[in-house]
């Protein structure tokens, strides 16, 4: 089996799981696959939307001292919460990660899946991810965090694929360095001060800012209509004039074209 490492999952996180969701839906043209009910031992609950083979995560406090919780009221409600990353090898990453000084946040273990959650003080921006479920080297197989039957979920006449997971960085460079060394891929001079680290599916951007610390603030989404996308978060009031798209305190980039070359 050939090695992969897939940007598979972006977690965000909300106040209001009901009105959130409906606004993916409306907007984007997403339908929900799955909710699990193993995130309530963390004080959690959940919705996930397949976005080609890939996913966007809404997660919402449902208890007072919620980690969430504490993201919530520390940003105001902006910011994405978690890059989740497939791949072949979550042991060794892990090995490799603690080697560099990085912590385990949690473990996850059941039936056919691992999930290993890097420390989020230790990575900067948002928590890491690398997770394996068996049998899900196929992109269209299994996926554990996304249910049984996923698949029928995926809508692609608005919205096709995930594209790209933007940071934004005081020190883009340095910032991409750090993250380079734990997902052991090379760091790409995307041009205007701006770096990138591609994957085996998807692609981290690390953009400057004049924000005092890293947050993973925008999602780069392909879209066969982005004015309709537009126009849909107009009325919903998530559009500003310019256009820009923003759900969940993250901004959507969308382009009708693929996976912008470096």
């Amino acid at each position: 089996m050939a090695s992969f490492l897939r940007l598979r999952q972006i977690c965000l996180v909300a106040s209001d799981l009901v009105r959130e969701t409906a606004r993916i839906k409306a907007i984007f043209g997403l339908e929900e696959c799955h909710r699990d009910v193993n995130v309530a031992k963390y004080g959690l609950e959940n919705v996930l939307f397949p976005v080609g083979t890939s996913f966007i995560e809404i997660v919402s406090p449902t208890r007072p001292g919620t980690a969430a919780g504490r993201f919530l009221e520390r940003h105001a409600g902006c910011y994405g919460y978690m890059l989740i990353m497939d791949c072949d090898d979550p042991e060794r990453r892990q090995r490799h990660v603690e080697g560099l000084g990085v912590r385990v946040a949690n473990l996850i273990r059941h039936g056919d899946y691992l999930g290993v959650q890097l420390h989020p003080k230790d990575t900067g921006a948002a928590m890491l991810e690398f997770n394996r479920t068996i049998g899900g080297e196929d992109p269209m197989g299994p996926y554990s965090p996304a249910g049984p039957g996923w698949q029928r979920a995926i809508r692609d006449d608005i919205t096709r694929q995930m594209l790209a997971a933007e940071i934004e960085c005081p020190d883009p460079l340095r910032f991409a360095a750090r993250w380079g060394e734990i997902l052991e891929r090379p760091v790409q001079d995307f041009g205007a001060g701006s770096f990138r680290i591609a994957l085996d599916a998807g692609a981290i951007n690390f953009l400057p800012t004049g924000l005092r610390e890293a947050a993973l603030s925008g999602i780069e989404l392909q879209v066969a209509n982005r004015a309709a996308i537009v126009a849909a978060a107009q009325a919903r009031g998530c559009a500003s004039d310019d256009g820009t798209v923003s759900v969940c305190g993250v901004r959507f980039r969308l382009t009708e074209r693929g996976l912008t070359a470096a």
